[in-house]
């Protein structure tokens, strides 16, 4: 019985053997670096490093931008998820998947085209004369501000449509037949309904903004402005390389998102309300009319220009100009950079192939590795079930550059014994490590629809394990297995930080590439290959809504 009991439970033990390499042990690795020094505990350059002027002022950079942007993404999608969700509107299920645009759009990828577009002898200088400078404002602690906000802001949108829709209209007719105004039914019915959600996805937003690195990289270092991000990877990629400071800024870091995690949940228990019964939900589409209608048009409008318009017409200008120079004048334009970049370009080919593989390998072993780890999850319950969960789905809740911090240090320490880093290897272990939670969502998710009947009725028949996994789970969970590892694929042919950090000398991928070409002038090649790297991750995002209709 005992032996039975250990051959039941020796799957899990492996699963959380290669989780603890994985994850736990990395996030370890930066906590132990940023305290011991040479194999003693030792508080104070930790002190000190927090106490320096300049890391100080980038901490409180950081926290003002986050509330910056959480303030102006509200702005942004508010408005929008009362239209989207309340009104007449909400017929035009196509603005579903506009306004998941900016969000598939690499961060660093729209920054770049914002700054082409505002910069002096930019492309809105080309397009009005009269700003021969280009819009100097923008490059301020506003315009990084605004394009944060336009990439976070789908998130904040989809969590109050999705609460929105779940408050029956009756409560506000009941409000407006007591005689309240829409102002104070705003007031006194929706925002407190909307408090609970709206918590969850400010923290979504808060800790986005503070993990972002493309942004801040492109346009913050351009004003100036240092944040968590840039400061980790400069301490840890730009020499003097210093990681006992990149793990120090790194553990604060984490320490802020856990706090914030925090908090969003006691405001989440407090505020929360359950709203769908049994009765369902009976909602009112409001009709605008005239002027009301034309606002909100245009206000949808506004929000589509600035969030994918400029960005994307910026991009999509520049791989097509021949000279610079010349900008957008009549002839001035070719398609000769799109052929540079798969006929004489040994670099753009190199990093085209090496983002596919590792998009691949890295989406079929979350695949692979993240079912496992759902289906030892269900099997094993109890504690051991929790704290699997929890250490595949870790990653998730922290800034993907503090795990990287903690991959390089870890994979670096026992070098000896595994070879691994400085290799293309040490890639795929970073993408498997930061995006295992989202194929072990997707099959979660496809796992609590499989009734237990139906795996009871295999045993009852004399199934074996195996052949139930194989002829009734697995045909069950394809679905899902297949979304995590489509959504694995996207984020990673577009990955940044984990690339620009622990990538071995000389290896570029697609990010990296844009990257290089941008700042080292071959501006046309470098959006050549954004344009590239934006189509085939829209093309996969809408194969996988197909996919999962």
């Amino acid at each position: 019985m005992h032996l039975d009991r250990l051959t039941e439970r020796a799957p899990a033990f492996l699963l959380g053997a290669l989780l603890l390499f994985l994850v736990v042990c990395p996030l370890l690795s930066v906590f132990l670096k940023a305290v011991v020094l040479d194999g003693r505990l030792a508080l104070s350059p930790a002190a000190a490093v927090l106490g320096a002027p300049e890391n100080l002022r980038m901490i409180a950079n950081s926290l003002l931008l986050g509330v910056l942007v959480v303030l102006t993404s509200t702005v942004i999608a508010a408005p929008l998820a009362y239209l989207f969700s309340r009104t007449d509107m909400a017929r035009h299920r196509a603005f579903d998947i506009l306004f998941l645009v900016p969000f598939m759009t690499p961060p660093y990828i729209a920054s770049m085209g914002w700054i082409l577009f505002m910069q002096k002898r930019g492309l809105l200088s080309q397009l009005v004369p009269g700003l021969p400078d280009g819009a100097p404002v923008f490059f301020t602690l506003g315009g990084l501000v605004l394009v944060m906000s336009l990439h976070v802001f789908p998130f904040l949108l989809t969590i109050l449509r999705n609460a929105m829709d779940n408050i029956p209209s009756s409560l506000e007719e009941s409000a407006a037949v007591l005689g309240a105004q829409f102002p104070l039914r705003c007031r006194r019915v929706l925002l407190p309904l909307l408090a609970g959600n709206y918590a969850i996805g400010a923290l979504l937003v808060f800790v986005k903004t503070l993990s972002e690195y493309g942004t801040p990289y492109t346009l913050g270092r351009r004003i100036g402005f240092d944040v968590f991000t840039t400061d980790i990877h400069r301490y840890a990629a730009v020499a003097p390389i210093s990681f006992g400071k990149a793990a120090v800024l790194a553990s604060v870091l984490v320490t802020i998102c856990l706090l914030l995690w925090m908090v969003q949940n006691a405001i989440t228990r407090r505020k929360s309300y359950r709203l769908v019964g049994g009765r369902g939900v009976r909602l009112t589409l409001t009709p605008l009319r005239g002027a009301a209608r034309v606002l909100a048009w245009g206000y949808v409008a506004l929000v589509l220009l600035l969030a994918i318009g400029i960005p994307y017409f910026s991009v999509i200008a520049t791989s097509l100009i021949r000279l610079r120079g010349y900008g957008l004048a009549a002839g001035n334009f070719t398609l000769a950079h799109y052929a540079e970049l798969f006929a004489d370009n040994e670099n753009a080919v190199s990093a085209m192939a090496n983002s596919l593989f590792l998009g691949v390998t890295a989406a079929t072993l979350c695949a692979v590795l993240g079912t496992a780890v759902v289906l030892a999850v269900r099997r094993a319950r109890g504690r051991t079930g929790r704290l699997l969960e929890a250490a595949g789905l870790l990653p998730e809740m922290l800034p993907g550059i503090v795990l990287v911090i903690g991959l390089m240090l870890f994979w670096n320490g026992i070098y000896d014994v595994l070879p691994l880093y400085n290799t293309l290897g040490i890639l795929v272990v970073t993408y498997t490590a930061l995006f295992l939670p989202y194929t072990i969502q997707y099959v979660t998710s496809s796992f609590t629809q499989i009734s237990g009947s139906l795996l009871d009725a295999g045993r009852v028949f004399g199934g074996s394990r195996f052949y139930i996994f194989r002829r009734i789970t697995f045909p069950l969970l394809l679905k899902g297995i297949a979304a995590g590892w489509m959504m694995t694929f996207i984020i990673s042919v577009r990955e940044l930080v984990a690339p620009s950090l622990i990538a071995p000398p000389n290896t570029l991928v697609v990010s990296t590439y844009i990257m290089r070409e941008f700042e080292q002038g071959s501006v046309s090649l470098g959006m050549c290959m954004a344009v590239l790297c934006v189509g085939l991750t829209t093309a996969a995002l809408l194969a996988l809504r197909r996919h999962m209709r």
